[in-house]
């Protein structure tokens, strides 16, 4: 048996949450976004996300009856749970995850709770590289060959002007090491 949820629920009972949710996800699926408050909407976004994810196994072909019959269970609308099917599991094929945002707004005027707006996210994903620590140092070695050329003109200035600096370093050691024999003398004494 399903541990029940600690602390504050959004309704009453657990049905009346449920159907809180229900009701919620059903707007978020018709209009796009919905405005409400933020515990509401961080309770709705994992139920949301785990429907879009049913709605996408059946749109690539993982049994769409089944995952259909297990989302009507959750919105009664066959008008919406068409709509989540046909327009908005298409546009996720690509996603992995994060289908929607959460967006926070300003308390409410009546009673100062804290608003929030939740959305799906439209923009198109773009997949990035991977990439590996070892690939990083492979891709850097060629990127410094590359280079070369460019550091030899710098490195034969460098030379000339450390070669300039050599001796007023080796003077400055000099003279520290005198210091040291001339206190050294100076204790004996």
């Amino acid at each position: 048996m399903p541990t029940p949820k600690k602390g504050a629920r959004l309704g009453g009972s657990p049905a009346h949450q449920r159907l809180i949710l229900a009701n919620l996800a059903t707007d978020l699926f018709r209009y796009g976004r919905i405005t409400t408050t933020e515990s509401k909407a961080r309770t709705l976004r994992p139920h949301a996300e785990k429907l879009i994810t049913k709605a996408k196994k059946a749109h690539l072909g993982e049994n769409p009856l089944a995952q259909r019959r297990e989302v009507l269970k959750t919105i009664r609308d066959k008008g919406v749970v068409h709509v989540l099917f046909t327009e908005i599991a298409p546009t996720f094929a690509e996603r992995p995850g994060g289908y929607t945002r959460i967006t926070k707004l300003g308390p409410r005027k009546g009673d100062n709770a804290p608003m929030a707006v939740i959305e799906i996210v439209t923009e198109e994903y773009v997949a990035k590289a991977v990439t590996t620590p070892a690939a990083t140092k492979a891709d850097e070695k060629p990127a410094a060959a590359e280079e070369t050329p460019a550091e030899e003109s710098t490195e034969e200035t460098t030379d000339e002007a450390a070669a300039e600096e050599t001796p007023a370093e080796e003077s400055t050691e000099a003279a520290a090491d005198e210091s040291t024999d001339e206190k050294t003398e100076g204790d004996k004494a």
